[in-house]
């Protein structure tokens, strides 16, 4: 059988031709390959250089590699944390003739770690609770998606640094299915798995003088666990409110956002009574939310801001009635209903600001504080004041303060 390469970019075939694939990846010259450190896994890896970029190159058979291969592919088309699949190499054989395994080949995660290499300076206790908490974000993302993992593990997970906490990356999904929604049975078999993986893998390291004395493995492996089944009650819970009460539902949505969750969707049910909010959290990638904002309203703002006005927009779509004055139907196209939000509640709530007063502040940082003022009236409140109320009390009280702080001289040490 002839060497075939299937890859995701036309030009990847001709960067992975020079690679010694005559040689069992064990027997790879040393020109080939790049120091990095590997974590433990069933099968033979190495890092190598193809042009410019840096792959991962992992031997299994054919199938479970053309499997994992489509399995990434469809990680990656869901916005899932997990390494990015370059290829498969297949009909690989040696000088004399004979068979070799096939490869699949993985893009090299920049700036990450395996577990064992992070461990080889004994982590304090702190640090390890930012890994779990990491690896049960990353399993409640791939449980949304429809994704049992079949192997959670330390050993299957590679770790970036993200300001202060990490960020988890699953790294081997040979053993995953793709569901469209997992039952209760899939997910706590998965958990199961985690907990009991990871307990094994902190008991190797406690053998070998690596692991923190404070740290009890078994406890570690059941965090897991526990930071799990919060964030998916968190998540997944149908919430009830009292007509009228809508920053309750704000007040929801920041309890998301600080769990590191942006609400990509969200279903607003009335009923007699009361309103059932339903969630339906996607995690979405940076930037996301300033493509969304200029694609839908032409407002080009930063990132944090863009998904706060994103959030008052769907937030108001929410309420709109089938026919309101001069506007279109309910069911209209989502741009024609944003446009019309910039036109009757953005521009002028933000026109409401006297332009000397706002000072460096740009339209998209004004609607923000008055989203944050309003917020914070209705809290002392307890009934939503409304946006014009709002802009008004900011105007008469916050915008005065802010100025004068500003003109006052900072006080010397």
């Amino acid at each position: 059988m002839a060497l075939q390469i299937s890859a995701t970019n036309p030009e990847h075939p001709a960067l992975l031709l020079a690679l010694p694939w005559q040689l069992p990846l064990e027997e790879w010259p040393e020109e080939y390959l790049v120091p990095l450190p590997r974590g433990i896994s069933r099968h033979v890896v190495r890092y190598a250089r193809a042009g410019e970029e840096i792959i991962a190159v992992k031997e299994l058979a054919e199938r479970p590699a053309k499997r994992e291969y489509e399995l990434l592919r469809d990680l990656d088309r869901l916005g899932i944390p997990a390494v990015d699949p370059l290829g498969v190499v297949t009909g690989r054989t040696d000088e004399a003739g004979g068979p070799l395994e096939p490869v699949l080949i993985t893009r090299h995660l920049g700036g990450s770690m395996p577990y064992r290499s992070m461990f080889e300076t004994t982590l304090r206790p702190a640090t390890m609770h930012r890994l779990m908490d990491a690896l049960a974000v990353l399993l409640v993302r791939l449980h949304l998606a429809g994704f049992a993992w079949g192997d959670c593990s330390l050993s299957n997970t590679l770790f970036r640094r993200d300001a202060g906490a990490y960020a988890a990356y699953l790294v081997d999904a040979e053993t995953g299915e793709l569901h469209p929604a997992l039952s209760t049975g899939q997910r706590e078999y998965d958990l199961d798995l985690a907990r009991v993986n990871i307990s094994g893998e902190l008991l190797d390291l406690e053998a070998s003088g690596a692991l923190h004395p404070s740290v009890d493995p078994i406890d570690f492996g059941t965090e897991i666990a526990a930071r799990y089944r919060r964030l998916w009650e968190e998540l997944t819970r149908t919430s009830v409110y009292p007509a009228g009460k809508y920053h309750y539902i704000e007040r929801r949505i920041r309890r998301l956002n600080d769990l590191g969750f942006d609400v990509a969707e969200m279903q607003i049910e009335h009923a007699a009574g009361g309103d059932t909010v339903t969630f339906v959290p996607k995690v979405v990638d940076a930037g996301h939310h300033q493509r969304q904002l200029l694609r839908l309203t032409g407002l080009d703002a930063e990132e944090n801001q863009a998904r706060r006005l994103l959030t008052d927009l769907e937030s108001w779509m929410a309420t709109q009635d089938d026919y309101a004055p001069g506007g279109p139907p309910l069911g209209a196209r989502p741009e024609v209903l944003a446009h019309r939000w910039v036109r009757e509640v953005f521009r002028p709530t933000v026109r409401a600001v006297p332009a000397g007063a706002r000072g460096a502040m740009d339209p998209a940082e004004i609607y923000h504080e008055l989203l944050e003022h309003r917020w914070y009236l209705s809290e002392r409140a307890q009934h939503d004041i409304g946006l014009d109320t709002a802009v008004a009390d900011f105007v008469t009280h916050v915008l005065p303060r802010a100025a004068q702080d500003a003109l006052e001289p900072e006080e010397t040490p």
